[in-house]
């Protein structure tokens, strides 16, 4: 067994921003423990990923080339450099080439005596899971998504043949499974309604790591115990070899527990937000907007958002990832003392935070949601992709911290949400009773959510219990 100077984890992010920020916290929250951590990754994100770690010695990064394969285009090492989310399933099969320079990495290790205590990697790296059994090694997966949410995904695979046969808005009932709100098949990700069709190509390859995944050793999950502990048992009943599910999160906030991000943005000149927000005299009056990193707004629907927020009278900060897109015409004009918009990449940590922010129009992406609720602000949910239905139900109607987009229901139209359903959208969360109701709910969570990882605090001490565990193995 390693004694506790030795210890040491091996990480492995899967690379897109997503998946990669939450495992960098985490290993600034091992380091903290004083638990060398290596970061296994390809040469272009260990680049942004040595910016993420700056002041932390203990944390090391070891670069394994990206493969080049057919049907990828050159250079591409992160989900955010593919030209579409087309690209996706070429991008996952490249990925399992990385299984033989990430063998050489942990032989490597054991033959110098340093073996780690475990290595936690994403979900999609399922491969690894050969490696680490073929080594000895534990592996903790890694999903990025909250408990529910996965235990409602492994719950409609296992029940496919019944949902199948519901029509889109028909409520599903999952045995065993006792929810905080109503499901409807709708809210299903489309990637598991496609899960009984065994000819599709993501399926399969969701398959395949879903079986390396359920005979893992454990599950990390960026939750706390205190938002999921009624879904643990029954999600921790598809796994295999009586695999434990480990709370830990929300994984950002020891930073700023151990006072480190204080430290690091101290010599940082303030961003353009920052500043524009400091501008803003009255608290909570600014609505933040951001879609995330992997959904694909279309033109035509970033000028309904465009119009829908000069329409509510709300200032807003809104982060907008398209290169091609401009303001509709004589719009620059109109929003000019009230809205500002930005295209670089911004810290929303630090934005949600702001005094000056009173609610957020969200994609609904799990680390959004977890950092909207640590900072008390109101979500007004507008889900894209993956699970983010899900997240979005879970914090308007089992928690009570969001409100609803109103979606258009032509499902063949660009436009999925109008300028009127936006802007009455705003207008309620930002000055109407249903959003002063959930800044309180907001405001609650965000206490039990920070409280979780304090001293004595539960995810605090799932951290403590988790790494104990490892070194009794």
């Amino acid at each position: 067994m390693p004694s506790p100077s030795a210890s040491h984890v091996v990480i492995f992010p899967f690379m897109s921003q997503g998946h990669t920020l939450p495992l960098l916290d985490l290993s600034k929250a091992l380091s903290l423990q004083q638990i060398k951590v290596t970061i296994i990754t390809t040469p272009s994100n260990a680049k942004s990923i040595a910016k993420c770690v700056p002041n932390h010695p203990d944390i090391h990064l070891n670069e394994i080339p990206f493969p080049t394969i057919e049907g990828l285009p050159e250079g591409c090492e992160n989900t955010s450099q593919l030209p579409s989310m087309e690209f996706l399933l070429p991008f996952l099969h490249a990925t399992k080439q990385l299984q033989k320079p990430f063998e050489e990495v942990l032989e490597t290790m054991i033959k110098s005596n340093t073996p780690p205590l475990c290595v936690i990697s994403d979900f999609f790296l399922g491969f690894t899971l050969a490696s680490c059994q073929a080594l000895g090694v534990p592996r903790l997966v890694f999903h990025g998504m909250s408990a529910l949410s996965m235990a409602i995904i492994k719950s409609s695979w296992v029940n496919a043949s019944q949902i199948n046969s519901l029509s889109m808005l028909d409520p599903v009932d999952l045995p065993g499974m006792k929810l905080p709100f109503t499901l409807t098949k709708a809210d299903l990700p489309e990637e598991t309604l496609k899960s009984s069709n065994h000819d599709d190509p993501m399926s399969q390859f969701i398959g395949e790591v879903g079986w390396a995944e359920v005979n893992s050793w454990g599950i990390i999950i960026n939750s706390f115990e205190e938002l999921e502990k009624d879904h643990i048992p029954f999600f921790e009943s598809f796994y295999m070899n009586g695999a434990k599910a480990w709370c830990l999160g929300p994984l950002f906030l020891y930073d700023k527990i151990e006072g480190l991000e204080k430290s690091i943005n101290q010599n940082q000149n303030p961003s353009m937000s920052t500043q524009w927000l400091d501008e803003q005299s009255t608290p909570d009056s600014v609505i933040y907007v951001s879609f995330g990193t992997q959904a694909d707004v279309s033109d035509s629907q970033l000028d309904e958002v465009a119009f829908g927020l000069e329409e509510s009278g709300f200032p807003f900060v809104w982060v907008v990832r398209s290169k091609a897109w401009s303001l509709p015409s004589g719009m620059e004009e109109k929003i000019k003392d009230r809205g500002l918009i930005v295209s670089e990449w911004v810290d929303q940590r630090q934005i949600l935070s702001h005094r000056a922010i009173g609610g957020f129009l969200s994609h609904c992406g799990w680390n959004s949601v977890l950092e909207s609720v640590v900072a008390g602000v109101p979500i007004l949910a507008w889900p894209m992709i993956a699970e983010q239905s899900l997240n979005a139900k879970l914090i308007v109607d089992g928690l009570g911290a969001g409100l609803s987009v109103k979606r258009v229901q032509n499902q063949g139209s660009e436009i999925l949400v109008s300028r009127q359903a936006i802007s009455e959208g705003v207008k309620e969360l930002m000055g109407g009773q249903k959003g002063r109701s959930a800044r309180e709910r907001a405001e609650a969570l965000g206490r039990v959510a920070r409280r979780a990882m304090q001293k004595d605090g539960s995810s605090h001490d799932t951290l403590s219990k988790l790494i104990d565990h490892l070194r009794a193995y």
